[in-house]
């Protein structure tokens, strides 16, 4: 499990090890052009192809997309369901792709109101590609940051429960203290977040024209730099994300500590050099 920026200063390099995006504006995209919504959320697709590409090339480690929040249901039903087709229909076209580029598929979210279908691509992707490690593209499906914290913290709290009843035995009667609340660590909770396999996304980014995070890895972007462009998401590629990159290392990176500190330690950036 990676450590958290707030229990360890991570590395910081030129390039962001984490990529996290929020894929907005598929919809105006369409509108823009007079047609259907369902055509922005197509052409879409091309662009996580390019991207997932041009982040393999770059040597970013892992990609983190926001496909599908948890209060995305809140759409018209038809609109939900055709996001549900690409879904399905990307999981059987495009993770033969990334399994021959060595591309580990990750998906996070509670997957339970999925079709049976979407689950078993989804769980079948993953074992094809597990032990790949150029590059880990996590897709956030049916995911929500607050929920992400819940969960963690409710199997956090049983996990800690369960440790304390086989401590006094495991006939220990419930009632007992031991079912009294306990402290839950920083670490503890961690652990049990949906992405305690990645470290800490170092650069955020959201199309679209939107600044905000939309309940999208509440915990993990706690010292992420974010990057907020007007481009809607069928028109992001390569370039649109050496755009943000290069945004990335104009910023300072201090993670509590001063420019001084930065500075007499070696980290010049070209924040401080300006």
């Amino acid at each position: 499990m990676h450590k958290s920026s707030t229990q360890t200063i991570p590395e910081v390099g030129d390039m962001p090890r984490h990529v996290a995006i929020i894929m907005d504006g598929n919809g105006r995209w369409a509108k823009q052009r007079f047609m259907p919504r369902v055509a922005g959320h197509k052409r879409g697709v091309s662009a996580v192809r390019e991207t997932v590409t041009a982040c393999g090339e770059l040597g970013i480690q892992y990609l983190t997309l926001f496909a599908f929040s948890s209060e995305n249901w809140r759409r018209p039903a038809d609109e939900v369901s055709v996001l549900m087709q690409l879904f399905m229909r990307a999981l059987e076209n495009e993770v033969a792709k990334l399994h021959e580029n060595l591309v580990r598929f990750k998906v996070i979210g509670d997957l339970s109101p999925f079709d049976v279908r979407i689950r078993e691509l989804i769980a079948r992707g993953e074992e094809l590609t597990k032990d790949h490690t150029k590059l880990t593209l996590t897709v956030a499906a049916n995911y929500g940051g607050r929920w992400d914290i819940l969960q963690a913290a409710n199997k956090a709290q049983m996990e800690k429960l369960q440790h304390s009843r086989a401590s006094q035995g495991i006939n220990a009667p419930e009632g007992t203290p031991v079912d009294e609340f306990q402290k839950i660590s920083e670490v503890e909770l961690a652990q049990h977040l949906s992405m305690a396999y990645a470290p800490e996304p170092d650069l955020f980014i959201r199309t679209g024209g939107e600044e905000r995070v939309s309940n999208f890895l509440l915990w993990q972007l706690a010292y992420t730099e974010f990057h907020f462009t007007q481009e809607l998401w069928p028109d992001f590629g390569r370039v649109s994300l050496m755009k943000a990159i290069d945004s990335y290392r104009r910023r300072e990176r201090r993670f509590g500590r001063t420019s001084e500190q930065l500075a007499s330690a070696g980290h010049i950036t070209s924040a401080t050099a300006a």
